[in-house]
């Protein structure tokens, strides 16, 4: 099992959008083809103007499974079209939680 952690820095000031279009739009399709989401988040301090979250796949073959088919699903790219000029940078790191770990 592994979780992925995704960062987005966004234009300042753009947040609110940002948080809007994915809760409107772009939460129901990502949901459908990658399912166990485990958090989403803001920054409150460090470097601001950014939204995390977390992702749990049973392997990093399940993942590039997943993206895969969230990537050929139409409603997807049409989506990430209108939210991608909001995003300055991304960033993803791969997590694999401890044998004792809550977040197995």
């Amino acid at each position: 099992m592994i979780y992925e952690e995704r960062t987005y820095s966004l234009v300042p000031g753009k947040v609110g959008d940002y948080l809007e279009r994915f809760e409107r739009d772009g939460l129901a399709i990502q949901t459908r083809f990658l399912g166990d989401l485990k958090g989403y988040f803001t920054t409150e301090s460090g470097a601001l103007n950014q939204v995390v979250h977390i992702w749990r796949f049973e392997s990093f073959e399940d993942r590039a499974r997943r993206r895969a088919e969230l990537w050929s699903d139409p409603e997807w790219i049409a989506y990430a079209d209108g939210v991608l000029p909001l995003i300055t940078s991304m960033e993803n790191r791969f997590l694999q939680p401890t044998r004792f770990s809550p977040m197995t």
